[in-house]
C-alpha cells in the first residue's frame, strides 16, 4: 500500500476513535458514541469539501484592496 494510503487510512481511524472517545465521554453511552463516531466524519468530509470550494474562490477572487489571509499574498496561494 503506498505510503500516501496509509497515512490517510491511519488519520481516518484516528479520526473515529477520538470521535468516538469525545461522544463517549460526552455521553456515557457506547451505542451514541458509536452512531456519532461514523456520523461525524461523514459531515466533516462533506464539510471540508465545501471549505476547500470557498478557499478556491477566494484565491481567484480579484486582490485590489485586498488584505492578504495567513502572511501570504494572493499569488503566492
Amino acid at each position: 500500500m503506498p505510503l500516501a494510503a496509509c497515512k490517510t487510512a491511519s488519520y481516518a481511524l484516528t479520526h473515529l476513535v477520538v470521535a468516538m472517545g469525545v461522544a463517549y465521554a460526552l455521553t456515557g453511552s457506547w451505542k451514541a458514541a458509536l452512531a456519532i463516531g461514523l456520523i461525524e466524519p461523514a459531515v466533516q468530509t462533506v464539510a471540508y469539501t465545501f471549505h476547500e470550494k470557498g478557499w478556491a474562490k477566494w484565491a481567484r477572487a480579484p486582490a485590489a484592496g485586498a488584505v492578504p489571509a495567513c502572511g501570504r499574498s494572493r499569488s503566492a496561494a
